[in-house]
C-alpha cells in the first residue's frame, strides 16, 4: 500500500510488489486516493495527471485488504518529515480493524522517499512504525540482511533520494525495495508455518 505524487514511490512499490509475487506471494498493490481537492491538485505541475495515471492501474485500499493480507508493506514520500495525508487518512480509518485486533500479528514494513539525503525518509519511515504498534502488528525492518541494504534504502526500510526534478529511483534503490519484498514474504511465510500468524479467509482471495 503506497502513496505516490510523482511516481518514486510508485516505482519503489512495484519493484517489492515483483519481488514478493516471484517469491510465491499473492500481492494487491493498493493507493490511497487524494485527499485534496481538484483545484490544490492543479496548482502543482503534473499532479492531477499522474494522479488519474496510478488511480487507473490500482484500486484503492479497503479495509478488506488490509483484513485480507498476511503482510503489508507502506510506502509514503516524505513531506515535511512526515507522511503523506492520503496513507495518513487510510490509517486514521482502521479503528474498527484496531478494535476487533484483526491486524494484529500481521508484518508491518514501509519504505519512502524524499526530495534530499536529509529530507526526512528515515524519520518517515520510523513514524510508520507506530500505526502499525498500535494495531499490534509485527514491525519488520530490512536491516542490512542483504547488501543491497549496504548500497542503498536504510536499516528501516528501502528509500530512494529524488532531487529537485523527482528523479526515478536508482536501479540499487529498486534493489532494496525488492528485498524488502521478498524479505516480508520469507518472515510472514515463517509466522504463519509456526502458527503465529492468524488465518485470514482463504476464500477471500
Amino acid at each position: 500500500m503506497y502513496y505516490s505524487r510523482s511516481g518514486a514511490v510508485e516505482a519503489l512499490a512495484t519493484a517489492a510488489a515483483k519481488a514478493a509475487r516471484d517469491a510465491g506471494a499473492e500481492v494487491r498493490v493498493r493507493r490511497p486516493r487524494e485527499v485534496a481537492d481538484a483545484a490544490a491538485m492543479a496548482k502543482v505541475e503534473g499532479w492531477t495527471e499522474s494522479a488519474a495515471r496510478q488511480n487507473a492501474l490500482y484500486e484503492a485500499p479497503t479495509h478488506e485488504d488490509a483484513e485480507w493480507a498476511d503482510a503489508i508493506l507502506f510506502g509514503t514520500p516524505s513531506y515535511f518529515g512526515a507522511m503523506a495525508t492520503e496513507l495518513k487518512n487510510f490509517l486514521d480509518l482502521l479503528g474498527p480493524q484496531w478494535k476487533r485486533g484483526s491486524l494484529a500479528g500481521k508484518v508491518g514494513g514501509a519504505f519512502a522517499a524524499a526530495s534530499w539525503p536529509h529530507g526526512g525518509s528515515e524519520v518517515v519511515t520510523l513514524s510508520l512504525y507506530a500505526p502499525m504498534a498500535h494495531l499490534g502488528m509485527v514491525i519488520l525492518p530490512t536491516g542490512y540482511t542483504d547488501e543491497a541494504m549496504l548500497e542503498a534504502g536504510s536499516p528501516y526500510g528501502a528509500s530512494a533520494i529524488v532531487g529537485k526534478e523527482n528523479q526515478p529511483p536508482r536501479s540499487e534503490d529498486l534493489d532494496a525495495a525488492r528485498h524488502q519484498g521478498r524479505r516480508m514474504v520469507t518472515i510472514a511465510g515463517a509466522l504463519i508455518a509456526a502458527g503465529e500468524m492468524p488465518c485470514r479467509r482463504r476464500d477471500a482471495d
